[in-house]
């Protein structure tokens, strides 16, 4: 064993660094924190394991994104009744549905 060591050329973190994960600090709400705990245990695992697994099982279960069929079948679905409310709600005396101004003759 070496008297003195050099530790001029050292770097801090951790000596192996985690491939494909980034560490963060987060806050919890402490009965939640308590919960995963409590079932990581349970189940052999770490709670932060779990916890990630949770997260990318939400993450999966939501919408994808919205492509082009999907904005056009909403389209279709919200336009005919959003025409009528403003068809309704422009319509009055002297008004022809659907314009601002008075009729055109």
């Amino acid at each position: 064993m070496k008297a003195e060591y050099d530790f001029s050329k050292g770097k801090r973190g951790a000596v192996i660094p985690q491939k494909g994960k980034t560490r963060i600090s987060i806050f919890i709400d402490n009965s939640t924190l308590a919960e995963f705990r409590a079932r990581a245990e349970k189940a052999g695992t770490g709670y932060q394991t779990m916890m990630n697994e949770a997260l990318r099982a939400y993450l999966t279960k939501t919408e994808g994104p919205v492509t082009e069929g999907v904005l056009r079948n909403v389209l279709r679905q919200e336009i005919p009744g959003y025409l009528r409310d403003l068809t309704m709600r422009s319509s009055g005396p002297g008004k022809i549905a659907g314009r601002g101004g008075p009729p055109k003759k």
